[in-house]
């Protein structure tokens, strides 16, 4: 089992998915924090990055080599980041839970089923999970719960979200959590009443419905907007993502929220002190 880290020493931090664009930008995030230390790189068995220095494409050497062995990585661990995908995430999630290892999960695309893992598995350690990390985003969140309970009637609301070509989901786990919380404010469940993308004769709108637009292409970061259209006028609550970075720098936080508390499930929320 993993010792919390004494008073005064860094935070050692494992990153999972080294060498993809997140990855990178975590690890170059954990290099500049004076609280943190980058304590193992993992990839998937048979990429070209194993074997390397983590830090060799910023044109310095960390002295951590990129591997794949998932359990050693945790062992030498306080904190996980993980980025990747689902099927990855939990299994990088048992051999954190086998090792005492706490657990930042910023992965998109899970199941209900593949959630519930995860909330089962946080019963032995502790995780933060958020589709979001940038603090920007889950600024936007309570706004946005603001903003459903104040106009709950005569207004439609519609989520439309931009990525990258690459991104491999849609919507954007942003944008579904982003209809969570306003469905939610308004006593629905999304589950019911989303609508996900039109096309041919549809019929007038239906008023309870919250809609949803995704949007790929280029190298967009990530770019969310909620729209209350009512009769005379029209809210937006935008939120831009210009760099990856902001993602890093609310992953650090979540690691050290982590570091003062035992098991449990956690989000951004939390994290920030919106929500005890």
């Amino acid at each position: 089992m993993v010792a919390p880290a004494g008073p005064g020493s860094p935070i050692r931090v494992a990153v999972a998915g080294a060498s993809g664009r997140m990855g990178r930008m975590l690890i170059e995030a954990v290099e500049q924090a004076p609280d943190c230390v980058l304590s193992a790189a993992l990839d998937v068995a048979g990429s070209p990055a194993l074997g390397s220095d983590a830090t060799a494409w910023l044109g310095r050497v960390s002295g951590v080599k990129v591997g794949s062995d998932v359990g050693a990585a945790a062992a030498a661990s306080d904190v996980l980041i993980d980025f990747t995908r689902p099927e990855g995430t939990l299994a990088h999630l048992q051999a954190c839970r086998a090792h005492g290892t706490r657990m930042v999960i910023g992965t998109t695309g899970f199941s209900a089923d593949q959630k519930a893992e995860v909330a089962a598995q946080a019963q032995h350690l502790g995780v933060v999970m958020a589709p979001n990390m940038a603090v920007g985003v889950n600024v936007v969140l309570q706004l946005l719960d603001m903003a459903a309970r104040a106009l709950n009637e005569g207004y439609d609301i519609e989520i439309v979200e931009a990525h990258h070509r690459h991104k491999v989901d849609a919507p954007s786990g942003t944008a579904l959590r982003m209809g969570e919380v306003v469905a939610a404010a308004l006593g629905r469940s999304l589950e019911d009443c989303a609508v996900y993308g039109r096309e041919g004769v549809t019929g007038e709108r239906d008023p309870s419905t919250i809609g949803f637009a995704a949007v790929r292409g280029g190298d967009v970061v990530g770019d969310h907007t909620v729209l209350f259209m009512g009769t005379g006028e029209r809210i937006e609550i935008t939120h831009k993502s210009s760099s990856r970075v902001t993602y890093a720098q609310g992953s650090l936080r979540a690691a050290r929220f982590l570091m003062g508390r035992g098991p449990g499930l956690f989000d951004m929320a939390q994290v920030l002190g919106f929500r005890a």
